[in-house]
């Protein structure tokens, strides 16, 4: 057989692995998008759940309720714009007070001793405004999106997990289960959290 021959051979090869590998991918990535959610709500209901107890984080959003409480739908935009301006930017005063903040810290330390399974955690106040985080969001305001939607206005027993999708940076399937954060002194709903899953991980548990 020729080089040219040969070499045909090796490229036809090559693409037949890559096809493969894509089918693989994707495959994994359908059979977590219908099994990934009865997990994803355990888990919210078990461990998620309790972190939402401790009395510093049911202080931490009921302190912003309290600063937030005049605040207009003008004054959020003006505040998601801020906030969507200054991840480009070198100043960062009103990220650098949330991710400062001592439920922030709590939140990294959480997703920490995750170890690996969770990628990301952020709490939202009444209005759907950041409270605390543990990695720098995109925005400011999640009270337009479903994961503020479908946890806060519905009810105190809501939970929300969100389709599967496959990090650019990563290559790895993640999803975000969200649900409503209580006030345990008398079962107000009084905000909600977003927490960022590796699907990967998840199905293993």
């Amino acid at each position: 057989m020729g080089g040219i021959d040969m070499a045909i051979l090796s490229f036809r090869s090559s693409v037949t692995a890559i096809f493969a590998a894509a089918a693989l991918l994707l495959a994994g990535g359908a059979m977590a998008q219908d099994k990934h959610a009865p997990k994803a709500q355990a888990w919210a209901e078990k461990t998620l759940q309790a972190w939402m107890k401790d009395p510093m984080v049911v202080e931490a959003i009921k302190a912003q309720n309290a600063k937030h409480a005049n605040l207009t739908q003008d004054k959020i935009d003006a505040l998601d714009k801020q906030w969507r301006a200054e991840t480009k930017a070198a100043s960062k005063p009103l990220i650098n007070e949330v991710t400062g903040n001592a439920l922030s810290a709590y939140l990294k330390k959480k997703e920490a001793e995750a170890k690996g399974l969770v990628t990301e955690i952020f709490v939202m106040d009444n209005k759907g405004l950041n409270v605390g985080q543990s990695d720098i969001t995109s925005d400011y305001w999640q009270g337009d999106e479903a994961k503020w939607q479908k946890t806060f206005p519905v009810g105190p027993k809501a939970i929300f997990v969100d389709k599967v999708e496959q990090d650019e940076s990563t290559q790895k399937f993640q999803t975000q289960v969200s649900m409503s954060v209580v006030d345990p002194a008398n079962g107000a709903v009084i905000g909600a959290v977003t927490v960022g899953l590796d699907v990967e991980i998840l199905m293993d548990m």
